[in-house]
């Protein structure tokens, strides 16, 4: 059987694969510590859940229009208009099975062959298989640790050619949980502008922030970033919806439009039950839990940080924001899929290699797991590592 030569380019998750082999192996019953997972530990919300329970007696289970419900939509756009200073008109709002899928989506719209899209390193893994999945070139930013792992207007301008065509920006991000501010935001959304390439914003983890950070959409920093930018987000990271699916992107009409055609003839509208516990989640009322969640999420940070503070061989960066650790490993002797590949087999301890994210010296580990959970892994870890 022929296959496309497109699907032969791209690169299975790493992520996932690892945590499944980590389940795997506690489903045997072996005592596996799984410092892996992209998805908090917390329920969702049981508003949310009965609110589901409650569409589903009322018969809410037929198709909806593609691009997910009116009520939806318009929760939506009140949410970007009270967190984000963003007005969008439902019009402007497209739903999907999760951010995942809206990223596709707009790299699926606006990509040519051989068009180039900036990507941050370090970067989500997706990234850059979805924009060649689109037949664009994904093209990597340097990734400069001396400055926390941002980039400034300099590395965008010199990266620039004929055929860029986006920049996606992920703040607070996934591996390393970087903050961008909103004078760095506004530089980087000028630089853009002048450009005249459109700005992904990627803003799933903006509810998981801490030491006081704020979060700033960069679609806010002026008329001209709101009209480049697509804002894509959900509930998968604030909620504790992972398995619901359902994101969002807001921008441009005519392109959602276009994203309304492609979801329409691809995967058509979200599902229906979620989309109405969705539009719960919306509702305002959850936010004290969010922050509760999020308050835990840092208190579990600064354990981190502690058991590894003094460690030789692995040096953590401080995140601001999300919930991962990502940790230099590079005097460890090694490459990343080596090392968690071997800490797995040899300490059962489940952490991601930091190759599939641009930095190979590096691991992420993640601290969406009780407390007893990290001390029992880093220690594991620190054992390991010491008898290098």
């Amino acid at each position: 059987m022929k296959l496309a030569k497109r699907i032969m380019s791209i690169e299975p998750s790493v992520t996932l694969g690892i945590t499944s082999k980590a389940k795997e192996m506690v489903s045997s019953g072996e005592d596996v510590v799984i410092l892996a997972a992209g998805e908090p530990d917390f329920d969702t919300p049981e508003a949310v859940k009965e609110a589901a329970i409650k569409a589903i007696r009322e018969g809410k289970t037929k198709y909806t229009p593609v691009v997910g419900t009116q009520a939806l939509r318009e929760a939506i756009c009140r949410k970007l208009k009270n967190d984000n200073g963003l007005g969008y008109e439902p019009s402007e709002v497209v739903v999907s099975n999760g951010a995942k899928h809206s990223l596709y989506n707009i790299l699926q719209v606006i990509c040519n062959p051989g068009d180039e899209v900036l990507i941050i390193s370090p970067y989500w893994l997706s990234y850059p298989e979805m924009v060649k999945l689109a037949g664009g070139v994904p093209k990597i930013l340097p990734m400069r640790t001396e400055n926390g792992f941002k980039i400034n207007a300099g590395d965008i301008k010199s990266s620039l050619t004929g055929k860029t065509r986006a920049l996606i920006i992920n703040s607070p991000s996934n591996p390393a949980g970087v903050v961008y501010t909103r004078d760095e935001l506004a530089m980087i959304a000028g630089t853009c502008v002048e450009a005249g390439i459109t700005i992904i914003s990627d803003e799933i983890y903006e509810k998981i922030i801490f030491d006081n950070e704020k979060h700033f959409s960069i679609a806010a920093s002026s008329p001209e970033a709101r009209s480049m930018t697509v804002v894509v987000n959900g509930l998968s990271k604030s909620h504790s919806m992972t398995g619901w699916r359902m994101g969002y992107a807001a921008g441009d009409k005519e392109m959602m439009k276009k994203i309304s055609i492609l979801q329409g003839q691809s995967t058509s509208n979200a599902c229906s039950i979620t989309q109405a516990a969705s539009e719960r989640a919306l509702a305002g009322d959850l936010e004290e839990e969010i922050k509760r969640n999020c308050r835990e999420f840092e208190k579990r940070r600064d354990v981190l940080m502690g058991l590894l503070a003094r460690e030789e061989k692995i040096k953590p960066f401080k995140p601001k924001g999300a919930f991962y650790l990502f940790c230099d490993i590079s005097r460890c002797g090694m490459d990343s899929l080596t090392f968690a590949k071997r800490l797995l087999a040899e300490k059962r301890v489940a952490v991601i290699p930091g190759g599939p994210f641009g930095a190979d010296g590096f691991i992420r580990m993640s601290f969406a797991t009780k407390v007893e959970n990290l001390e029992k892994g880093i220690s594991r870890i620190k054992d390991w590592v010491r008898s290098l």
